[in-house]
């Protein structure tokens, strides 16, 4: 055992918790080397079982200036940019407990390591939902869904992560505990932490506990799909979002993502309606007529059949066809979605945010795309990718003023960069 894991393992009491790089199987290892560069080794993952080991072993990191890893279960650990120079992997998924759910306040706190399809199954009990959808929702953490902001359609009903996230525990870089916000809906808040640390990717602290908002499960769903030329899709949508009709979660589909969930041909929108049964089909009802007068294909997708399409439509883009498949987040002025979609092969957009994600095959069309993107008041970013890839391109293609504004804050709360080091933008 290295010295760092014999120092680590003195440090916390909890046995069988720090495991060398050696001891890992081919398949761990894999995994975290997705997420580093060449020239990192790890000398072991550590997986703390409480918020005072983590602090305690952030604390001895601090001191012996050595460079943490942070994940959950690792299924985002390839996200963003590689992380440099590791000397250590500290692993959250066994900080896993429920805190508290408030069933009448509609509020929930767990700690970062619990999966999200397992505090789903628990709000469920009570009738209620944590209104995220992330990517792999089976293996991801609560923490590592915030520290990426991770999300997908149902930004249009509900906002994104930091929309519904009511405070926060974390572990600073020096190894002290603090909290931001509170467990009730209403709170007054100063220095907004919470905002500060979605989207961050760790680079600013340890997630350790979080408080959510939730909501009722709805009573009733259907989903709607409108197929066929680009005019009249983009028509579609202008109708739609100057109509009365409230659908939770609307994207536009690419061509051949519409192909391979064989939905029909040309472009897509897809809305889905999530209320009472009679609002459901009245407005599914709506939509669809507004589509028969626009020349389109319109199908509703109900029950078994709609689940079905909700959970293989993030899978065409997350799920890596090839070892060279690489995924991006976009943005592009809402605007101008149908006509960049009609650039893109595998991909969608959603029609309130113009936040998107992209599925290529080939490094070569980063940067056309990410061009087009940026002339339409948008960005594109690298979210997963082989390791060449990464270290030969732009991961974050960043071009605001803001970055001296972001290494500052980053001095301030990791003047040792031991946190997530090259993560994020500009290398912070």
């Amino acid at each position: 055992m290295s010295s760092i894991a014999s120092t680590l393992t003195s440090i916390l009491s909890t046995e069988n918790v720090v495991l060398s790089w050696e001891n890992l199987t081919p398949t761990q290892q894999h995994n975290i080397q997705q997420g580093i560069d060449s020239k990192s080794h790890p000398s072991c993952i550590v997986y703390p079982h409480s918020q005072g080991e983590l602090a305690a072993l952030i604390a001895g990191a601090n001191q012996n200036k050595w460079r943490v890893l942070v994940q959950g279960s690792g299924s985002k650990i390839n996200w963003g940019g590689l992380a440099k120079n590791i000397d250590i992997v500290v692993s959250t998924e066994r900080i896993n407990q429920l805190i508290e759910h408030a069933v009448g306040d509609l509020t929930v706190t767990v700690e970062a390591g619990m999966k999200f399809a397992h505090l789903q199954d628990i709000l469920a009990k009570s009738g209620q939902t944590l209104a995220l959808d992330p990517a792999a929702p089976e293996s991801a953490t609560i923490g590592g869904i915030v520290a990426t902001a991770d999300t997908g359609s149902l930004r249009q009903r509900y906002g994104g992560v930091r929309d519904q996230l009511l405070g926060i525990t974390f572990i600073r870089a020096d190894g002290q505990i603090a909290k931001a916000g509170g467990r009730v809906v209403k709170n007054v808040a100063g220095y907004d932490l919470m905002k500060l640390f979605t989207g961050a990717y760790g680079t600013l602290g340890i997630i350790s506990q979080v408080t959510f908002r939730v909501y009722p499960i709805p009573e009733s769903s259907g989903t709607v799909i409108l197929t066929g030329k680009p005019e009249a899709i983009s028509q579609a949508v202008r109708t739609l979002q100057s109509s009365e009709l409230t659908p939770t979660q609307a994207d536009l589909l690419s061509t051949k993502l519409v192909s391979s969930l064989d939905l029909g041909t040309g472009i897509g929108l897809i809305a889905r309606f999530r209320s009472v049964s009679e609002s459901v089909q009245e407005q599914s009802k709506r939509l669809l007529i507004i589509g028969e007068k626009l020349g389109l294909h319109g199908v509703i997708y109900a029950e078994n059949q709609e689940a079905d399409l909700w959970q293989r439509l993030p899978e065409q883009i997350y799920f890596p066809v090839t070892e060279s498949t690489i995924t991006c987040k976009i943005g592009v002025l809402p605007t101008a979605a149908v006509e960049i979609l009609n650039q893109i092969e595998v991909g969608l957009i959603h029609i309130s945010s113009g936040l998107g994600l992209v599925r290529l095959e080939k490094s070569e069309q980063i940067l056309p795309l990410r061009n087009l993107c940026q002339a339409n008041s948008g960005f594109l970013s690298i979210l997963s990718a082989p390791v060449e890839v990464k270290l030969k391109s732009d991961v974050w293609g960043y071009t605001g003023n803001s970055l001296e504004v972001m290494r500052g804050i980053k001095k301030q709360f990791d003047g040792n960069c031991i946190l997530n080091p090259g993560r994020f933008v500009g290398g912070i």
